[in-house]
């Protein structure tokens, strides 16, 4: 068309368009785009198959407007075999998404809110067990507690196990301490971490129909937040931090695949690659957080405690019951108190003010027996190993279950089973006194030198690598020769002086 009005040649204006005479000249007679003259096409290629039944459908899809096409589709099908073949499927969904658009009910629709600096901050916990983490070589079940502040999309985010209090106390505050300010409200959905379980008589908050817990209570109280919920089941209203989960797992995983690996030495460097990486995204905000922390206020109070106490009594089996999972302790404490410090990956209890057990924290009712607190017992008992409810744990690595197996394999007729359970229980003694890794290194030279495994034969080779490494690490001290001469001439110059 600019062509045409330069010099009026159908021709050359069609050949510097790249189209052919006719066309043009079909475009120069119409006066139109080519857009304007695509007439939208209202006759059929082939017949309806469905305007039979379209009646039904419609009274179906009015009276239960949640019905799906396929569902529709698998009914007809079913009520009408031969009649409908799977490739007509898309065609039903088609006509059925016509019409809801036309004469289907109003939907809801989302009202985008205008968020304002620094007002609230969003916390929601995110399965990432689909990362394949592994801590210390063993595949992590894990979860992230992430708090993102809606404004500026600022976002950190804490390893954790469980929606719990703790894992709750110890996300928020590590986001707060990062931000060094508070905002003025704190938004969680439903969670029983928050919500459930609040005091009788609580007059709830906000219209909510779920109170919010005592403890959640007096976290936000100390940092001066408001807290708040959403409405049950409307997870939209904390649509910021719902989609910052799902970011923050897509950028772990990109991460992990750069670095190549998903293995981790221990939990801390698995927290620090987190926030290595998080970091790195929040750069990207500083503009919109400088604006959220001009509004905030200074936190003004100390970190909490990240672990809850508890007193428990230590069980005539010599161990302790924690959150339904049981772990031992030394057996002299038998009857005593303990102090128990749950953290959220660790567990610490004391006995007066000292330290007498720190282990990983357990889930889902596992146990841990530590054989070093039981041994001296059993040693003294050794038929009580073989129906010994925590047996299994008294096989500390592979090679010691070997070793009681080749035990008992080498029986003879006037052994019993309580004298083969004490052979072992005396190579275990051996570990307890000594260092495990010496008595696996023992084991492991008979199992390969083919000769019988008894405590006696392990006992000799501990020993005698013990001594053997005392006689090489012996300091030999040279005496220097005496040279009287030089104690002469120091008297002659004295005297001569």
């Amino acid at each position: 068309m600019e062509e045409m009005t330069k010099h009026g040649s159908i021709g050359r204006a069609a050949m510097h368009a790249d189209m052919d005479r006719k066309t043009a000249r079909k475009y120069v007679t119409a006066g139109k785009l080519p857009s304007e003259l695509k007439q939208h096409r209202r006759w059929r290629t082939r017949p309806d198959a469905f305007v039979e039944v379209w009646p039904a459908i419609t009274a179906a899809l009015t009276a239960t407007p949640g019905l799906e096409a396929k569902t529709i589709f698998a009914q007809l099908c079913e009520t009408q075999p031969g009649r409908f073949v799977e490739g007509q499927l898309r065609t039903l969904q088609r006509k059925i998404a016509r019409w809801r658009h036309t004469n289907g009910p109003e939907q809801a629709v989302v009202l985008a809110q205008a968020h304002r600096p620094g007002e609230a901050a969003q916390l929601d916990f995110t399965d990432i067990t689909e990362l394949g983490i592994i801590v210390g070589g063993v595949a992590l079940a894990a979860m992230l507690c992430v708090v993102v502040l809606p404004y500026s999309n600022w976002m950190w985010a804490t390893v954790c196990t469980s929606e719990s209090m703790a894992s709750l106390r110890l996300g928020l505050q590590r986001a707060l301490f990062v931000l060094t300010r508070v905002p003025t409200f704190l938004q969680t959905d439903n969670s029983t971490a928050a919500t459930h379980n609040g005091p009788a008589g609580m007059a709830y908050l906000e219209g909510r129909a779920r109170p919010f817990n005592a403890d959640y209570l007096a976290l936000t109280r100390h940092y001066g937040l408001v807290p708040r919920t959403t409405a049950i089941g409307a997870k939209e209203q904390n649509g910021d931090v719902e989609a910052g989960n799902g970011a923050c797992k897509r950028m772990l995983k990109q991460a992990l695949l750069l670095r190549g690996d998903a293995t981790f030495e221990d939990l801390a460097a698995w927290q620090q690659f987190v926030d290595d990486n998080v970091g790195k995204k929040n750069a990207f905000r500083r503009a919109r957080v400088a604006e959220e922390l001009a509004v905030m206020r200074p936190i003004g109070v100390a970190k909490l405690p990240d672990y809850v106490e508890e007193t428990v009594r230590v069980t005539a089996r010599g161990t302790i019951r924690v959150r339904q999972c049981g772990y031992s302790v030394p057996s002299r404490l038998v009857g005593a108190q303990l102090t128990v410090r749950i953290h959220e990956h660790r567990l610490e209890a004391y006995y007066v003010g000292v330290l007498e057990l720190a282990c990983e924290r357990l889930r889902s009712g596992a146990v841990r027996i530590d054989y070093r607190h039981v041994i001296w017992s059993l040693v003294r008992k050794p038929g009580a190993f073989a129906r010994y409810v925590y047996r299994e744990e008294l096989f500390p690595a592979p090679i010691f279950r070997r070793a009681y197996d080749a035990i008992h394999a080498a029986t003879s007729s006037s052994q019993t089973t309580t004298e083969l359970d004490l052979a072992y229980l005396r190579i275990l003694y051996l570990a307890a006194t000594t260092l495990q890794c010496e008595v696996e290194a023992a084991l492991a030279l008979l199992f390969e030198t083919a000769q019988p495994i008894t405590s006696d034969a392990v006992k000799a080779l501990v020993h005698g690598a013990a001594a053997s490494a005392v006689a090489s690490s012996a300091i030999t001290l040279t005496l220097p020769a005496v040279e009287l001469a030089t104690y002469d001439a120091l008297l002659t110059s004295r005297v001569a002086a």
